[in-house]
């Protein structure tokens, strides 16, 4: 009998445990970071180099719903005006002031760095996983998930793979691993200070690390607020060209 009970324990303790799939956590992951109807955030940008040597910039952002984006660099002077309109993962904007041109971002730049920074137009411009990868659990720990993301056949990415932490606790990843298709680790992303703010959890600081260049971009919250109304007009070229 105590047998029979223990390989009875044993058959359902997996299931006990199992929390989802791999696609499951990663639509959870995506969904907490995207929880807000929209979302207004004025951002601190610091760049710092291999020697230790910074630029700071200042960015406001808008975002309505999983897709549409819009940002504007308030400082300093050389990139003050410049605006980066995402209407989709295939429909990306730059608009530069000191041409007064509006260009549309091709597939093959995407990948390119945004404006210095470490994060490439479609590290800024991404916010559906689930649209682009396949994700499978690794490790579980009592504290996170450990997922590797792979792209789905088709999909418009340059890493050959992700490794993502999920923290159970609100499911925001708290760090991501970007690699190339030899294996090699490209760069990291950090999450850091994530705290409620209007019911939503939310990191305060940011870091992409670029493993090669020996450079990094720290991003600092600085003000935000949640679901202020925001229009699907405030989305478009019109709204790019305009002063903040």
């Amino acid at each position: 009998m105590r047998k029979f009970l223990r390989i009875s324990a044993a058959l359902f303790l997996p299931i006990i445990l199992w929390g989802g799939t791999g696609d499951e956590i990663l639509k959870k992951a995506e969904d907490a970071m995207n929880a807000s109807k929209d979302r207004t955030a004025t951002m601190k940008l610091t760049l710092i180099d291999k020697d230790g040597d910074s630029k700071v910039r200042e960015i406001k952002m808008w975002q309505l719903g999983k897709e549409k984006r819009l940002i504007k660099f308030l400082s300093p002077a050389d990139v003050k005006g410049v605006g980066f309109l995402v209407l989709s993962d295939n429909e990306m904007h730059l608009y530069m002031p000191a041409f007064k041109k509006t260009r549309r971002i091709a597939s093959h730049v995407k990948n390119e760095s945004f404006m210095g920074t470490d994060f490439s137009y479609n590290d800024i411009g991404k916010c559906q996983y689930t649209k682009d990868f396949i994700a499978e659990i690794k490790k579980e720990t009592e504290e996170e998930y450990v997922l590797e993301l792979t792209p789905k056949p088709k999909s418009d990415v340059n890493y050959a793979r992700l490794i993502m932490r999920v923290s159970k606790a609100h499911y925001i990843p708290g760090k991501i691993e970007y690699y190339n298709k030899k294996g090699t680790l490209l760069k990291v992303m950090k999450n850091e200070h994530i705290e409620k703010v209007d019911s939503y959890w939310t990191p305060k600081k940011v870091t992409m690390k670029n493993l090669k260049k020996k450079h990094e971009t720290v991003m600092e919250l600085v003000k935000v607020a949640h679901d202020t109304g925001l229009k699907n007009s405030m989305f478009s070229k019109r709204m790019l060209k305009r002063a903040e």
